[in-house]
């Protein structure tokens, strides 16, 4: 039980901070598009519960039931965001380093992977028992924050395409350790309870957040470079 509060909690947290950073970027401009956003992200969490009571999703029968319904709508309306996101003028309201800052979160990911695996609820080949270093990745984000904030745009924007590129990697970590673990001479079955709730928040929310912020700072971040460099 305490380990599933621990999945909510973090869940609950990074949401409240994703409204937290909607508040500060609309609230002056466009108060219905923060309602909007709103909305969305309520509806989305909503969604999720709901599916998970079906138990649907929770299967590792091919095509990934899980991807299908959480993963690829979340990576769509990502999408679709971004052609809404650039050269808006809200961006402005929010200061680069949080958006860096923001990805710390991952840490408290990969800790509680870390309890699932003892828990016989995640395979420990997509832990730090494994090949999933994301833990050190989200350990730099203090770091690259404290430098965005100096005035260091384009090392931000390195990162967080670095940063993309490790979310890929962890997915493509759990999809082949999922349905072909045979490729790191394990027999081990993937625990099914993992795409259950609250285990399947990180793929259906956590995961598709890091990866939007990381979206909405580097469009961010390409946008002040581009003015710093036409004035």
């Amino acid at each position: 039980m305490t380990l599933k509060l621990g999945y909510i909690a973090l869940s609950l947290l990074m949401t409240v901070i994703l409204m937290a950073f909607a508040f500060k970027a609309m609230r002056q401009d466009d108060s219905k598009l923060f309602k909007k956003w709103v909305v969305i992200l309520l509806g989305w969490h909503l969604y999720i519960f709901g599916l998970s009571l079906t138990g649907f999703i929770a299967t590792l029968d091919f095509p990934p039931r899980f991807v299908l319904l959480t993963i690829l709508p979340a990576f769509i309306f990502i999408g679709w965001s971004v052609s809404k996101i650039k050269g808006a003028n809200w961006l402005n309201h929010i200061p680069p380093h949080w958006l860096i800052f923001y990805q710390i979160f991952r840490i408290g990911i990969e800790t509680l992977f870390v309890f699932s695996v003892y828990q016989g609820i995640l395979h420990s080949n997509v832990t730090l028992h494994g090949y999933n270093y994301d833990m050190v990745y989200a350990a730099t984000a203090l770091l690259i924050g404290w430098q965005v904030w100096r005035g260091n745009l384009k090392l931000g924007l390195i990162w967080n395409y670095l940063g993309l590129a490790v979310i890929a990697f962890i997915i493509f970590l759990f999809q082949t350790t999922i349905y072909f673990p045979e490729m790191y001479g394990s027999i081990e079955v993937f625990p099914v309870d993992f795409f259950t709730y609250p285990y399947i928040l990180v793929a259906a929310f956590l995961m598709p957040s890091a990866v939007f912020v990381h979206v909405v700072s580097i469009i961010q971040l390409r946008q002040k470079l581009s003015q710093n460099k036409s004035s």
